[in-house]
This record gives structure tokens, C-alpha cells and sequence, in this order.
């Protein structure tokens, strides 16, 4: 592993100068794939760049890579959503990339997407992610956040085959460090993991952000994470469209909406039908809690509108800070894993 410019935490702030690029790797589960996106990262690692694992798992760093890279232990329990927002309060780079333990770095995936957002052609940057076995097939390509409220993964390069994304996907993208101060200073934990990133893509679209997929950068795709139950399926879809509604026509976005209940308690059907009815009736119980988030995409929409197409993305943007994150619970201690093979 090359050696790198470490960096040490003084107040919860890197003590030296902005870096041009933070990757922030989050590891919500065990010590191996972690390890294997820590090698990827380092055998590949690009200049001015510092390197961040938030881990909620043990990890004893058996390599003795604390000069390379910052070892943040997360509180326990905390989800991959957590363990992302604690890299990035952390993270000191213009530009922050997050790559979830499992999914792994080629060479120069870097390059393209730092570019675009340093000369301010995009906001939010999607690599495109392929198969661990054949590097020149797509299997991912970013999401698409719908006005009825759906998450809709995108598998296809070519934007005319699939749409073109509104997001990259939670595990994988580079994203500007103002747009995600912009947007609240990281993802919301309101619609979990799995819809996690489809609430960033409608904030990004209120705040008037530019979303490019670029297929040059290369990521092998980790393995999928465990999806929700059918309740917590639910009751976290029903919040991402209330929290979204405001950032799209609500006639055609209840109109959708309808069409969403019904595609998702068939497809729960019949073991999941009730369970989902009723996290989605949950959610409606829980409205009230929507408020300060539609006020937040309210106000990114007429800054937006006030600033005017033709000066994004160079705008200025306004960030506004609502309060502070809750408190994150603490993940289950996990026995230690065997340490990584040196292979690399």
C-alpha cells in the first residue's frame, strides 16, 4: 500500500487545509468488506485526498493503516446512513465521495467525476457501477426519484435506455461539499437506508443541482445490503413522498402516489400486504413530521428560482442548518473478524 497523507482529528476537524477530495467509506456490518474497499482505495488511492472509514463494527486495524487513512469508530447500531454522516461531518474535501465497504475503487475512477465538480459542470457526480467478474458490464447506474414517490434503480449506461438518474445510489457517488451542506448537511435517516438517497434526489432537484453520470468512473458493485420488512418498507416510502411533495405538482404527484399503493401492496402480496398498509398508515400519523423538511425544499426551490438556471452551478447557496442530527443510537458489538490476506 503506498503510504498517504494522513490526517489527525483536532476538535472534530482536520488540522490541515481543505483537501480536493474526501472518501468517506462507511461500514455499518463486519471488518471484511471493509478491508477489501480499503485496499482498492489505497492501491488506486489520487493525489490530494484523504481517506475516512467510519466503522460500526470492530476493527483492530491489523495493518497499521492509521497514518493513511482516519479510523472513525461509529456509536453502536448506527446504520450505514449514520456511519456516512459522521465521514462527511468529518471530511474536509471540496468534493466527498462515498463508497460503502464491499464496493471498490479501479484505477483513476476518481479523476473525471472531481473534475466535473471542481469546474463546476455538475453538482452530484454517478459512477457507473460493474460486476466484480466482468469490468465492462453496467449493472448500475445511479436511481431515479419519481414524483409518486418511487426508487427506481437504474442498471443501464446509456441514459436513453433507462432515464438519466436524479441521484447516485447511498453506497456510491461524489457529491459537492456545498450541495450536501446545502441540502442538510448530509442524508436524512426518516426513510432509511434503502430510500435514503431517492430523499437526497429531491432535494438536489428543489436546490436546481446538476446530476451527471459519468462512465468512465468505475466501481465494482459490493453485495446488496438486507432490504427493509415489509412495514419499515412502508412506512419509509410513505414518508419519502410526503417529504418530496413539495418539490413536484401535488395533483400529479397524489395521482402517482395512488398508482404506488397499489403496484406496492400487490407486489407485497400476500405474506407483506398488511404489514406494508400499515407502515404507510403510520406514516400519515406521523405527517406533522414532514413539516421543517417540505419548509427546507420550499426554501431551496425559490432560491433556485431566484438565482436562475443560467448561473447554477456556480451559485451561491445559502445553507441552512434546521438543528442538530439526533443523536445516533450504538450498533451490536460484533466479534472481531480474521484480518485481511497480504495481498496486496
Amino acid at each position: 500500500m503506498r503510504a498517504g497523507n494522513g490526517g489527525k482529528i483536532v476538535n472534530g476537524s482536520s488540522a490541515r487545509k481543505p483537501h480536493r477530495l474526501s472518501i468517506v467509506i462507511p461500514a455499518a456490518g463486519d471488518a471484511v468488506p471493509l478491508e477489501e474497499t480499503l485496499v482498492s482505495v489505497l492501491e488506486n488511492r489520487p493525489p490530494d485526498c484523504e481517506v475516512i472509514a467510519v466503522h460500526g463494527c470492530d476493527y483492530a486495524d491489523p495493518w497499521g493503516i492509521g497514518d493513511e487513512v482516519r479510523l472513525l469508530r461509529a456509536p453502536r447500531r448506527t446504520n450505514i446512513v449514520g456511519c456516512i454522516n459522521l465521514g462527511i461531518a468529518a471530511a474536509s474535501g471540496r468534493v466527498i465521495h462515498v463508497l460503502a465497504a464491499g464496493w471498490r475503487g479501479t484505477d483513476g475512477w476518481t479523476d473525471q467525476p472531481v473534475e466535473a465538480i471542481a469546474s463546476g459542470r455538475a453538482d452530484v457526480v454517478v459512477p457507473l457501477g460493474v460486476a466484480a467478474d466482468d469490468h465492462d458490464r453496467a449493472v448500475s447506474a445511479g436511481i431515479r426519484h419519481t414524483a409518486g414517490g418511487r426508487r427506481v434503480s437504474l442498471t443501464r449506461a446509456s441514459a436513453g435506455d433507462s432515464g438519466r438518474p436524479t441521484c447516485p445510489e447511498l453506497e456510491a457517488g461524489f457529491w459537492s461539499a456545498e450541495m450536501l451542506a446545502a441540502i442538510g448537511a448530509g442524508f436524512a435517516t426518516a426513510c432509511g437506508p434503502d430510500l435514503a438517497d431517492a430523499d437526497a434526489a429531491a432535494a438536489v432537484a428543489c436546490a436546481g443541482g446538476t446530476v451527471m453520470l459519468e462512465p468512465s468512473s468505475r466501481v465494482i458493485v459490493g453485495p446488496p445490503r438486507r432490504r427493509a420488512r415489509a412495514f419499515r418498507a412502508g412506512l419509509h416510502a410513505e414518508r419519502l413522498f410526503w417529504r418530496s411533495l413539495p418539490g413536484t405538482s401535488p395533483v400529479r404527484g397524489l395521482v402517482l402516489h395512488a398508482g404506488e399503493w397499489l403496484r406496492d401492496l400487490a407486489g407485497s402480496a400476500p405474506l407483506g400486504t398488511l404489514p406494508m398498509l400499515l407502515g404507510r398508515l403510520a406514516a400519515l400519523v406521523q405527517f406533522g413530521s414532514c413539516m421543517r423538511r417540505a419548509a427546507l425544499l420550499r426554501a431551496l426551490r425559490a432560491q433556485a428560482a431566484a438565482v436562475g438556471p443560467e448561473a447554477a452551478p456556480h451559485r451561491e447557496r445559502t445553507i441552512r442548518i434546521d438543528g442538530p442530527h439526533p443523536r445516533l443510537a450504538e450498533p451490536k458489538r460484533q466479534e472481531p473478524l480474521p484480518p485481511l490476506r497480504r495481498s496486496a
